[in-house]
């Protein structure tokens, strides 16, 4: 894989409950909805368990995504493809916490930056998956 490794971990304040954080990032409809203008196609329209892949596309770069931890306070993707390396979610009460890590030509830090920060306005809108 070409490209720096990167490493990035960001927390911000949501105005939301563990529960709706969750529903939001597990919930394929959801995430296709806070995350657009973002590309996404799953292998099931259910919700994100152990084992679900999924592609985000941003142009002609794909970022291949592969499930391999989900709880009730926890996301953990292993990416691959335009980035080699995995993006870990944690959240509680109030917070949401990004932990990115890989290989990359993409500017990962201004991703999750964006990322988050559509989160956050996602849930202070209220918006439903």
């Amino acid at each position: 894989m070409l490209g720096n490794f990167q490493r990035s971990e960001l927390r911000i304040e949501v105005p939301a409950t563990p529960s709706t954080i969750r529903d939001r990032l597990l919930s394929p409809l959801a995430l296709k909805k806070w995350l657009f203008p973002q590309q996404m196609s799953f292998s099931s329209q259910d919700l994100l368990t152990v084992g679900t892949k999924f592609e985000t596309s941003f142009g002609s770069l794909v970022v291949g995504s592969q499930v391999e931890r989900v709880d009730s306070q926890c996301l953990r993707l292993l990416l691959s493809q335009a980035v080699d390396g995995y993006h870990e979610w944690y959240w509680g009460e109030g917070w949401v916490q990004s932990r990115l890590e890989g290989i990359s030509l993409l500017p990962l830090n201004l991703y999750q930056t964006a990322t988050l920060l559509r989160l956050q306005q996602s849930l202070k809108l209220g918006e439903r998956g």
